[in-house]
C-alpha cells in the first residue's frame, strides 16, 4: 500500500464519519437558515463561483502569454512531471501572442504555473457546491455553509485531498503548492461562512416542477465544473475551442434560472415532498467526504470509497420523515438509478466525472417524474380507493 492510497483512505474514512456527525446537525438546525444574517446585502453564491472563474481564466491568459514569452511556448519543463492531459496552451492565438509581447517583468509572471490555480482550486469548488445548495434552497444553503464546524471541516477534508494529490504527482513546485493550498483553506473557509450567512432568499419547497429545473441546474454547475476543469485548471485553454457551446449554454442556463426564483408552492405530494427531502439530506451529508470519495476510487481502494458512499447515501435514507411516502419513494428512485446506470454507459466519456453527472442528473429527475405521477394518482378522486383488509371472523 503506497502512503498515497493509505491518506486517501483515510480521508475518505475520516471525512465520511465527519460528515454523519455534523451533517444532521446541520439539517436539524432550522434557525440557522431561516433568513440571512443581514437581509439585502447578501451576495449569491453564483457571484462568487463567477468571479473565482473569472480568476481562473484570466490565470489561464497570462500562464499562456507567460509560457509563450518566457519558454517559447514550451511547458515541457512541467509536463515532464505530470501525467498526459495538461498544457494544451493556445501559444499561437493572436491574443496570447500580442499579451506576451506586452507582458512586463514576465518572470514575476512564473507563479501562474501551478501555484496560483492551487489557490483558487477550493474556492471554485465549494463555490460550484454552494450554488447547487442555493438553488435547491437559499435557507438550506445557510443552514449547511452557514455551520462554522462544517464549512472548516469541509475545507480541511478537501485541502487534504488535493494536497495527497500534489504529492502523488511530485514535482519542483509541490511543497509551494501545499502551502498555498493550506492558506488557500484558512481564507475561504470565513468567506463562503460569509457568504452562506448572508445569503438572499427565502426557504424553497420545491414541486415537480422545481425538482426537474433543479436536475437542469445541477447539470449547468456540473458542466460548467468539468469545462473549467478540462480548459483551465488542467491548463487546456486550447481545448476552449471544442468547449465553448457547454461554457455558453451552462452560465445561460443559470442566468435563465435565477430569472425565476419564486418561494415553491405551499403544499405538494408526499412523494414530490420526500424527494425534496431525500435530496436535501444527501447534498448535505455528501458535501463533506465528496471529494475524498472521488479520489478514493481512483487513487486508493475502491471498495472502501464505495461503501463510504453507499452509508453516507443510507443515512440520508434514514430519517422518519420519509416514511408516509416510502413506497412511491423506493419503486422511483430504483427507476432513477436504472436511468443513472443508462445515462452512466450512455458514451464513452474522457473523464469520468461528466458519466457520473450524466447519472446524477438522471436519477432525480427521473424519481421526480414518476413521483409526481404518483401523487396525481392519489390525488385523483376517480381513481379505487385502496382495498380494505379482511375482516376476521
Amino acid at each position: 500500500m503506497t502512503i498515497t492510497a493509505l491518506l486517501v483512505d483515510a480521508a475518505v474514512l475520516g471525512s465520511t464519519g465527519a460528515a454523519l456527525l455534523l451533517g444532521p446537525r446541520a439539517l436539524r438546525a432550522p434557525a440557522a437558515g431561516s433568513a440571512p444574517a443581514r437581509p439585502g446585502r447578501g451576495v449569491r453564491p453564483e457571484v462568487l463561483l463567477a468571479a473565482v472563474t473569472g480568476l481562473v481564466y484570466l490565470n489561464q491568459l497570462l500562464c499562456s502569454a507567460y509560457l509563450l514569452r518566457v519558454h517559447g511556448g514550451d511547458a515541457g519543463y512541467v509536463t515532464r512531471y505530470l501525467p498526459p492531459g495538461w498544457f494544451a496552451e493556445p501559444t499561437g492565438h493572436p491574443v496570447v501572442r500580442a499579451l506576451a509581447a506586452h507582458l512586463p517583468a514576465p518572470g514575476l509572471f512564473a507563479p501562474t504555473v501551478l501555484r496560483v490555480q492551487a489557490f483558487l482550486e477550493l474556492p471554485f469548488v465549494l463555490a460550484a457546491y454552494a450554488t447547487v445548495l442555493y438553488r435547491l434552497s437559499p435557507a438550506l444553503l445557510r443552514a449547511v455553509l452557514g455551520s462554522p464546524a462544517l464549512v472548516g471541516a469541509t475545507a480541511a477534508s478537501y485541502t487534504l485531498v488535493f494536497g495527497v494529490v500534489e504529492g502523488a504527482l511530485r514535482n519542483p513546485w509541490t511543497v509551494q503548492d501545499v502551502v498555498i493550498r493550506a492558506l488557500s483553506a484558512l481564507l475561504t473557509a470565513p468567506l463562503l461562512l460569509r457568504v452562506a450567512r448572508r445569503a438572499p432568499g427565502p426557504e424553497r419547497r420545491s414541486d415537480t416542477l422545481g425538482l426537474l429545473r433543479f436536475a437542469a441546474e445541477l447539470w449547468a454547475v456540473g458542466t460548467l465544473v468539468m469545462v473549467v476543469y478540462d480548459t483551465a485548471l488542467l491548463y487546456n485553454l486550447r481545448h476552449l475551442s471544442d468547449r465553448w457551446p457547454e461554457a455558453v449554454l451552462a452560465p445561460a442556463l443559470l442566468a435563465a434560472t435565477a430569472l425565476d426564483r419564486r418561494p415553491g408552492p405551499a403544499a405538494t405530494g408526499p412523494g414530490t415532498a420526500a424527494l425534496d427531502l431525500l435530496l436535501r439530506r444527501t447534498l448535505v451529508l455528501f458535501l463533506l467526504p465528496a471529494l475524498a470519495i472521488r479520489y478514493g476510487l481512483g487513487f486508493a481502494h475502491p471498495g472502501l470509497a464505495a461503501a463510504a458512499a453507499l452509508t453516507v447515501a443510507l443515512a440520508a435514507l434514514a430519517t422518519p420523515r420519509l416514511r408516509p411516502a416510502a413506497r412511491p419513494l423506493a419503486l422511483a428512485c430504483a427507476a432513477g438509478l436504472a436511468a443513472a446506470r443508462l445515462a452512466l454507459h450512455l458514451r464513452h466519456d474522457t473523464y469520468p466525472e461528466n458519466a457520473l453527472l450524466r447519472a446524477m442528473v438522471a436519477l432525480p429527475a427521473t424519481a421526480a417524474l414518476l413521483l409526481a405521477l404518483t401523487d396525481l394518482r392519489r390525488d385523483d378522486p376517480a381513481s379505487p380507493p385502496p382495498a380494505a383488509p379482511p375482516r376476521r371472523r
